[in-house]
């Protein structure tokens, strides 16, 4: 066998150089004979190899029958022709299943929508963008009108249910009504549980929601996107035309970007199946009016206060009042903010934080307990006053009696106590008491001068002539005194 290369020259030199097959076999290196017979040839032809034969060859005809009874995996048929003898490989059966499987192409009917009938929704992912200390997830809500293709984009750091029941109000307020029902996917926060050929089971929430504003939820049947098509051709739009090559800024930056293109870019272009811009038809849209009632859209969770008077929620402790600490609270979660309840009242409001492990506590929520600790502290220094001596019950008497601040006089004094001594203490107290002088100024003035060096006295010297020691002073009238 001579590859195409080789009857190219063979053929040239005949043709060209009119050499003979004796000669040409000599030139190439080849058998005469080998020459001869690729000369009778006018093309090139490759030899074609004898179909090898497989362990498989005597199954096939078996596998043709189980494919024909159900859409059996080629695990499954490989696991029944081992039952059978077949002693082969996998990946020549999977091969073999893969050329003989008939390809079903699934066909969709083109569905048309009423002015005002139906809405649908979905979630799409956006990356990742920088929350302060922690990288968050981006994520952004769709809701298009089916008849006008008229979008309202969203985007949000959680699927959670009031980001979801928030987008949907948001997007109501966006088009100015309610449509008649809302087309969603089996996600949690509107279906709990949807088995095939069974009635969808929805979150009582999210009928409380559909209720409260007039519209009908309808779910997907399960593993089927594409009913709900015009959604999620919105969602791949969004990726390609509004978020393809654009940086990722924070939240609030790229939902007024979001706003912008929204009005500028996708409900103002042709669309390709309506063949008029999305605006253009929204004017047909018959909506119901809105709920003038508004909707709680925060969820509850249940938890328990800790010992330094916080609640954890969503990796981030907020402050509770002292008094309820290691209680049994609710916490109502808004988009914005957080509430935390005892019962039905509230007891504390925070800004919600997206971040993680952080830490905040609002003014006055440990005043309580900041009191209590003052006057546990109090008591203890008051005991410890009480304790100076004999005279120290009555002083306190009478610092209570005189002062308005006879607390801060006691801890004064305690203070004094603690640097010079309780025993000078206890005498200066019996010294006061005697004389009706209550106040840590006077206590601390008597121990300045009990401290205070005296200076030794000096031999007497006369400045002037001796007769200065004859002098006669007339005694002081005392009387002035006794009356």
């Amino acid at each position: 066998m001579i590859d195409y290369e080789t009857f190219c020259r063979l053929r040239q030199l005949r043709d060209r150089d009119g050499l003979n097959a004796a000669q040409i076999a000599r030139a190439l290196e080849l058998h005469p004979q080998t020459v001869s017979l690729w000369l009778e040839r006018t093309t090139y032809e490759q030899r074609k190899a004898p179909p090898r034969s497989s362990k498989l060859d005597p199954f096939k005809p078996t596998i043709s029958r189980l494919l024909d009874r159900h859409e059996y995996s080629a695990n499954q048929i490989l696991a029944l022709l081992k039952e059978e003898g077949y002693s082969g490989g996998a990946t020549i059966l999977r091969e073999h299943v893969a050329r003989v499987r008939p390809r079903h192409r699934q066909a969709f009917l083109k569905l048309r929508f009423a002015p005002g009938q139906t809405a649908q929704v979905d979630w799409g992912s956006a990356g990742v963008i920088q929350v302060g200390n922690t990288r968050c997830q981006l994520s952004f809500f769709v809701m298009v009108l089916c008849f006008s293709r008229r979008m309202y984009l969203e985007f949000t750091l959680r699927q959670s249910q009031e980001h979801f029941l928030s987008a949907h109000h948001n997007a109501f307020v966006f088009f100015g009504g309610v449509p008649t029902e809302v087309m969603v996917d089996n996600c949690k926060v509107a279906v709990l549980r949807h088995r095939r050929g069974e009635e969808p089971h929805f979150n009582p929430r999210y009928l409380d929601f559909a209720h409260h504003h007039g519209f009908r939820p309808k779910a997907c049947n399960p593993l089927s996107p594409h009913e709900k098509g015009r959604v999620e051709r919105a969602v791949g739009y969004v990726k390609n035309n509004f978020l393809a090559g654009r940086p990722l800024g924070s939240l609030e930056a790229i939902q007024a970007e979001a706003r912008l293109w929204m009005s500028q870019v996708a409900n103002v272009r042709i669309h390709g199946d309506t063949g008029k811009t999305p605006d253009e038809l929204f004017s047909q849209e018959t909506l119901q009016p809105l709920n003038p009632n508004p909707y709680d859209l925060g969820t509850l969770h249940s938890l328990r206060s800790s010992r330094v008077c916080r609640v954890h929620f969503d990796s981030n402790s907020y402050s509770v009042p002292a008094t309820h600490a290691r209680q049994v609270l609710s916490l109502k979660a808004y988009t914005d903010r957080i509430l935390v309840l005892d019962g039905q009242r509230a007891i504390a409001e925070h800004r919600r934080s997206y971040d993680r492990g952080q830490d905040f506590e609002l003014s006055g929520h440990m005043d309580t307990l900041l009191a209590q600790r003052l006057r546990a502290h109090q008591q203890r220094q008051l005991v410890r006053f009480l304790q100076l001596g004999p005279a120290a019950p009555a002083y306190w008497d009478g610092l209570r009696e005189r002062r308005p601040d006879a607390m801060v006089q006691a801890l004064r004094i305690v203070s004094l106590a603690e640097v010079h001594g309780s025993e000078l203490v206890c005498r200066l107290l019996e010294d006061l008491l005697r004389l009706q002088s209550f106040s840590a100024d006077y206590v601390a003035n008597l121990i300045i001068q009990r401290l205070r060096p005296q200076a030794e006295p000096s031999a007497l010297h006369l400045t002037r002539a001796s007769d200065l020691l004859d002098l006669e002073i007339t005694p002081p009238d005392l009387s002035l005194y006794d009356r």
